[in-house]
């Protein structure tokens, strides 16, 4: 009973004191919320009227980080009005400190993703000729994932260093750092042979974004090049996942290094009596009909003479890989159809010779 008695009176004496003091966080946070809304209110207007892409990143990007960033921020300017004990007062200012430090972090990346926006909003990798967009692509992928965590490192190593205790023995390790720094290095090697060869990936670019890649006897495309793997996306949407070393230590195959033209080839195998001119004019009449072909290569040669066929081999050209692999079957189909119909007597055939009596054999 005298318990209850002492808590109802605690109660009483401290209500006032702790409705001010949610009174205060309310306001603060309501006013820094109120502010994140008008600020964005003028930037949409801003927008609709005069339409920027960097009015529009940070409108699409910053709405969240600023919705945290602008209310912790009025609320450690009000702190000193919370009727606060000086030790309570101390632990909430640096529960505050961290809170802010970790918005502000947060707030940061967001501009690193507003600058992203920016220049893929401003560069299109959607075309044929994206040599430049690929390469610029490439860089900024690695260089915003390096800006992140050395944002994230950094806001952490404050949040660390604003305790004293953290900070007596952060002097304690600076003069072993060298002794840890070696440690490190043969324990983590792997790593950072990855890491290096991600910085070296990322401006010698032997690989960008997009390119048509052919590894471990897979064709696909760059998907995701990230700071120790790339990703690549397969032609059966399957992905691909390789550390970034493996393309500075093995062989691959690029065909978008330069540009992105290829040529292709079909094979046919037919009798030694197939007319050779009627086929290559059919192949120029296939070619102009379709708009997979660039009109750079278009030949028919009789590449090889085997046991029993001939082998043709028709060359053409595409603006991409994948326009090739659609031209090649494209073509094989219309020349199959072309020999079927007008030439049925020159497929393949099996020729054996009969000894016969007078005229000294028969060929069946």
């Amino acid at each position: 009973m005298e318990l209850l008695q002492q808590l109802r009176h605690f109660t009483l004496d401290h209500l006032s004191q702790f409705l001010q003091g949610l009174g205060v966080v309310v306001a603060a946070l309501l006013a820094g919320l109120l502010l994140k809304w008008m600020i964005f209110k003028v930037l949409t207007a801003y927008q609709h009227w005069f339409p920027s892409s960097w009015v529009e990143g940070i409108l699409l990007r910053q709405s969240k980080p600023l919705a945290y960033f602008l209310p912790l921020l009025v609320l450690s300017v009000a702190l000193p009005l919370l009727p606060l004990a000086p030790d309570a007062f101390e632990v909430l200012r640096r529960i505050m400190e961290i809170l802010l430090i970790c918005a502000f972090a947060y707030f940061l990346i967001g501009w690193v993703n507003v600058v992203q926006y920016r220049v893929r909003k401003k560069h299109h990798i959607d075309k044929e000729d994206n040599i430049r967009e690929r390469r610029l692509f490439t860089q900024l992928q690695f260089i915003r994932r390096m800006v992140i965590i050395l944002i994230i490192f950094f806001a952490a190593a404050m949040i660390l260093m604003s305790f004293p205790t953290v900070r007596k023995i952060g002097t304690g390790l600076l003069t072993s750092a060298g002794i840890a720094g070696v440690i490190i290095g043969f324990a983590a090697q792997r790593s950072l042979a990855n890491l290096l060869a991600g910085f070296q990936i990322a401006f010698t670019q032997p690989i960008r974004i997009d390119d048509v890649l052919v590894v471990e006897n897979e064709w696909g495309r760059v998907e995701e090049i990230n700071l120790t793997y790339v990703v690549m996306r397969l032609w059966d949407q399957r992905r691909l996942v390789l550390p970034i070393n493996y393309f500075i230590e093995k062989p691959f195959q690029n065909w978008t290094r330069t540009n992105a033209e290829i040529l292709g080839t079909v094979f046919l195998y037919l009798d030694y009596t197939i007319p050779v001119e009627p086929l290559r004019e059919e192949l120029n009449k296939i070619l102009k009909e379709t708009p997979l072909w660039d009109g750079r290569v278009g030949l028919l040669q009789v590449t090889d003479s085997k046991e029993r066929t001939l082998e043709l081999r028709m060359l053409v050209s595409a603006r991409d890989s994948g326009s090739a692999f659609d031209l090649r079957c494209f073509v094989r189909e219309k020349l199959v159809d072309f020999v079927q119909k007008n030439y049925p007597e020159c497929l393949p055939l099996t020729r054996t010779v009969v000894p016969g009596a007078a005229e000294g054999g028969v060929i069946i």
